[in-house]
């Protein structure tokens, strides 16, 4: 029996599957695993939404109703997306994984599969890139936010984060002098088939700025949040 365990992490996944049993039954250990999950039934709706950094790793059936995964998969790859890509596939044969591999996957699981192998190959997959994808401290003022520790300092002093708390703060710092919509930032901590309470958002920024003794956030009114870009 798969074991829940709770992880740490701010990972964002993208699963594009068609099967509604195996794509439910993904979404809700995910889920337990502590990812972030959007989910696509169909290929070519998933295309239009996937932009750059946006997923840390993404789960790909080959078999979609409306396109061929690997068509998918190399219209991605020639679109820059270098997002970690996993194959989720019945198709066993080396031939096949060899095809997959060469159309830009990252790796490849065959149907059926068991959900600890799956939980790590994408912790592997997020070691493997996590380097290329590192990021560097940031800096705002008397806040240092450390992408790699998962740690932030007010005043040289540690302060505590909730998961989401930090990736909504990463999320702001990073976009520094950009208004970020209620909407992108929901979706960025949830996903969008996660049931969101209307003041989820406004809990977690009043948070931020009661913990870190601070009012750099700015409310755009009838839009969403922005820091203003450090003028120091």
């Amino acid at each position: 029996m798969h074991k829940v365990r709770t992880v740490a992490n701010n990972m964002h996944i993208l699963l594009i599957e068609d099967d509604e049993l195996l794509g439910d039954g993904l979404v809700k250990g995910l889920k337990q695993e502590g990812y972030s999950v959007d989910w696509f039934k169909e290929g070519k709706p998933a295309v239009k939404f996937i932009q750059p950094d946006l997923f840390d790793v993404i789960l790909l059936d080959l078999t979609l109703p409306d396109i061929w995964g690997l068509t998918l998969l190399r219209e991605l790859r020639s679109r820059g997306i270098t997002t970690p890509i996993l194959i989720l596939t019945a198709r066993d044969g080396v031939e096949d994984r060899i095809q997959g591999l060469d159309s830009g996957s990252d790796d490849y699981v065959t149907k059926p599969f068991d959900l600890d192998e799956l939980f790590a190959r994408i912790r592997a997959l997020q070691r493997r890139f996590s380097g290329k994808r590192a990021n560097p401290l940031l800096v705002y003022k008397n806040i240092v936010l450390n992408p790699n520790s998962h740690t932030v300092t007010s005043f040289d002093q540690p302060v505590t984060l909730s998961r989401r708390e930090f990736a909504l703060l990463q999320k702001l710092l990073e976009n520094a002098g950009k208004v970020l919509s209620r909407d992108a930032l929901n979706q960025f901590l949830y996903g969008w088939s996660d049931e969101i309470d209307s003041n989820t958002l406004e809990v977690y920024i009043h948070n931020l700025r009661k913990k870190l003794k601070a009012n750099f956030i700015r409310t755009i009114y009838g839009v969403g949040y922005m820091v203003e870009k450090d003028s120091a």
